[in-house]
Order: structure tokens, then sequence, then C-alpha cells
């Protein structure tokens, strides 16, 4: 692929089709994990690692794979990706597995994986492949990280709490209170926050891309600078 088609799979990734912002999918574990950063960041960097293992897979196995069942070998490949990352974060991380719980193998059922795999990486080869699937786990687990952000902050005050169950014991002091507050806003760890916070951010991206057409539109029609309309009458030789 070209490197014009690398730069649009990552804007595509990031912004103009985030799965979380813009396809709303995933939306199960994206609103129930997201009450603090660690879990957020857990589930996201498990998203990732399927998306990329199971988008590797399905491309290399493209040529091989009839149509007919092909959604049902995508499952197992996705399935297969799935356990092995339970089993590592059972190995180095289990009181953030615990945690997470039914989210983890619900990432089977993901509609960004499965997806992902029968739209993009069925269809293009290795390396193009990988590329999208770790720029769509990127995208969206920056919102999941965004929102475990706003909804930790907003609940408890504080910032990066208990990130020791995801990075180990130095990261107890990671710690952050930013403000003391004797009554937090709870309902932003509750799951209607985790609703209100994900559709702001979605009417925030929505009046940013509006903005940036407005711009573009009236930058078109503006008259370039310099020039008139010249008329001309008579002969000229």
């Amino acid at each position: 692929m070209s490197s014009t088609s690398y730069r649009q799979l990552t804007v595509n990734g990031l912004w103009k089709n985030n799965p979380a912002l813009v396809q709303l999918l995933g939306l199960c574990p994206l609103l129930a994990v997201t009450a603090s950063t660690v879990n957020a960041l857990g589930l996201a960097a498990a998203t990732l690692f399927v998306l990329v293992v199971s988008n590797a897979s399905v491309s290399v196995i493209r040529s091989v794979v009839s149509d007919t069942i092909r959604l049902p070998v995508f499952v197992m490949i996705i399935a297969a990706a799935v356990t092995a990352t339970e089993l590592l974060m059972q190995a180095y991380s289990y009181e953030l597995y615990q945690i997470l719980g039914i989210f983890l193998p619900l990432i089977t059922t993901n509609c960004i994986i499965l997806g992902r795999a029968d739209a993009f990486a069925r269809k293009n080869p290795l390396p193009a492949a990988i590329y999208d699937g770790f720029m769509m786990g990127i995208g969206f687990g920056a919102v999941l990280v965004l929102l475990g952000i706003i909804r930790e902050l907003l609940g408890t005050g504080a910032l990066f709490a208990d990130m020791q169950l995801l990075f180990g014991a130095g990261a107890e002091s990671w710690r952050l209170q930013v403000f003391a507050v004797d009554y937090p806003f709870l309902v932003a760890i509750l799951p209607p926050g985790a609703f209100l916070v994900t559709g702001c951010l979605i009417a925030l991206k929505n009046q940013i891309d509006r903005s940036a057409e407005q711009r573009a539109q009236l930058k078109a029609e503006a008259p370039v600078a310099g020039s008139k309309r010249v008329r001309v009458t008579g002969t000229v030789s």
C-alpha cells in the first residue's frame, strides 16, 4: 500500500472512523470498565493485542479460507487470541484480571474485532492488516483511557489510583489527589455517568468536525489574495 493509504488508516483509526466515537462499536466494555484509569488501560491493552493478532492471522490465511466458512474461522482465531490474552493477564496481572472479569472473554464478541477482520484484514496484505488493527486499537484504547481519566477524576477527585495492578508495586506512588471533596460526583463512576461522559465526547468530536468543515468551506469560497477580474474591451493586437 502507498504511504497515502497508511496515512488514511491512521486518520481513520484515530479520528475519522474511530470505533468508539464514530462507529459506536464495543460500547458494552467501553461503558462498563472505564470507572478508573487502570481498568481502562488494562482493557485497552487487551483489545489492542487481540486486534493486531486477529488481523494478522486473518490476512495470512485469507487466500485459503472460503467465504462460506470465513466467519466461524475468524471467530475461532479471535477466541484463541482472547484466550492467550487472558492467560497473560492471569500470569502477570491477576488482580486486574479479576476486576475486568467477564469483559475480557467478551472481547471475542466485540464487533470491532470481527468487523476489522472481515471488512479489512481478509482483503489486504499482512503489513496493512497489522497496521489497521494497531491504529483501530489505539483509537479505541484512547477513548477508553480518556473516559477512565474523566470518570475517575470526577468521581473520586484523584487520578491514576491502583496503577500497581498493571505496572507493579512501584506504581503505587503514581496516585494524584487532584482535589479533595467530601461528596465527589459519584454518578461519574456509575453506569449513568459512563453514558453522560461518552455522549459529551461524541458531541465534542462532532462539533470539532463541523467547525473544521465550515473553516474549509470558507477558505474554499474566499477570493485569492491579490487577484482581480479584468474586463477587456476593444481589439487586442
